[in-house]
């Protein structure tokens, strides 16, 4: 599966997101390769201190800022992983609007703050360009860098339903230091040496109900194209 992690505003944690989500995938045993698409090369940065140490699981990353090199390569290479995670955005580039286009999956991490919830029109919109060009695109779009406390979370996700392209995703990451800590040493937050639980459970959480919704979506699918019944 290739999922892209996007938003054409930045600040929302877009890299940080992607690189719990590609090296969760990667402790559950997939082959993962992280496609960073943003000209910053944060990810790449991650990734580059996560390999000195011989005791994680690898990732493969390569660095794609440019949008017909970034779909010309995952197209020519996603067969060799099992998923692929793409970290784009900040801006409407032409690498976000490519992982649009090859995605299977997009996500849009952005925080309850007024600013963010107003740019998701932004992102909307080029997910149904993509939608026009690429049949099965589905965009979800999740609560990063969540308040502890307070109204702001909820009137933020309900916000969401404006964009009936973009399906609000309950799995909220919450401000948490431990996601800073995990990602300047190029590890998930279920890697650190004394784990938050909590960021520990909401990474796993989100990771679940990304990839245990879409298999569950595309055996469903198979059962219909082959004609059999599904059992329940």
């Amino acid at each position: 599966m290739i999922l892209a992690v996007a938003n054409t505003k930045g600040g929302v944690g877009k890299t940080t997101v992607a690189l719990n989500i590609a090296i969760q995938r990667a402790i559950a045993g997939r082959d993962v390769w992280l496609v960073d698409g943003d000209r910053q090369a944060t990810a790449s940065t991650a990734i580059a201190i996560r390999s000195e140490s011989h005791r994680r699981p690898a990732i493969a990353c390569s660095s794609y800022p440019d949008g017909v090199r970034l779909r010309s390569q995952v197209l020519q290479q996603c067969s060799k992983f099992q998923d692929v995670v793409i970290d784009v955005g900040g801006r409407d580039s032409s690498a976000l609007r490519a992982a649009l286009v090859i995605a299977d999956i997009v996500l849009v991490p952005f925080q309850p703050r007024s600013y963010d919830v107003w740019a998701l029109q932004d992102i909307a919109q080029l997910v149904v360009e993509a939608q026009s060009m690429r049949d099965g695109l589905k965009a979800y779009a999740v609560l990063n860098c969540a308040d502890p406390a307070g109204s702001d979370n909820s009137a933020a996700a309900q916000a969401v339903a404006e964009h009936p392209h973009l399906v609000y995703l309950d799995a909220p990451l919450h401000r948490r230091k431990a996601y800073a800590n995990a990602a300047g040493a190029g590890m998930s937050v279920t890697e650190l040496r004394v784990p938050d639980q909590k960021a520990a459970a909401e990474v796993l959480s989100l990771v679940r109900k990304l990839y245990v919704t879409d298999f569950a979506a595309k055996i469903g699918e198979l059962s219909v194209t082959s004609g059999e019944e599904s059992v329940t």
